[in-house]
């Protein structure tokens, strides 16, 4: 049974940073991607970065592009989130979860709504506030 953990929520200034952290376990098949994903209140989940665990190849929603850098350590079976230049609008809880590579891959290249994951994590609050 795969579980997520994730950690190192916080709140910080505008422009500051942070870095996400997604301990994961439990898997018995290669074929996956983890992705992060965030809702803020009042508005619609967001797809907003994923790894794919067949190529690492790495995708980014264009809201958190240029600032946000997804990465992995095999060793440590973690995948992080390292946020940059942080804005207000970035206030969300944030959460990791697992799918289907081809589909993860999708709804976060359209920042999508987070739909169709097979596992998700229970979510750290990030909040941007001067």
């Amino acid at each position: 049974q795969v579980q997520l953990v994730e950690s190192g929520g916080g709140l910080v200034q505008p422009g500051g940073s942070l870095r996400l952290s997604c301990e994961a376990s439990g898997f018995t098949s290669d074929y996956y991607a983890i992705g992060w994903f965030r809702k803020a209140k009042d508005k619609d989940s967001e797809s907003i970065s994923c790894i794919n665990n067949v190529d690492n190849s790495t995708h980014y929603a264009d809201s958190v592009k240029g600032r946000f850098t997804i990465s992995r350590d095999n060793a440590k079976n973690t995948v992080y989130l390292q946020m940059n230049n942080l804005r207000v609008e970035d206030t969300a809880i944030y959460y990791c979860a697992v799918g289907p590579p081809q589909h993860t891959s999708l709804i976060v290249r359209r920042g999508g709504v987070a739909g169709g994951l097979d596992v998700w994590g229970k979510g750290v609050l990030v909040t941007v506030s001067s």
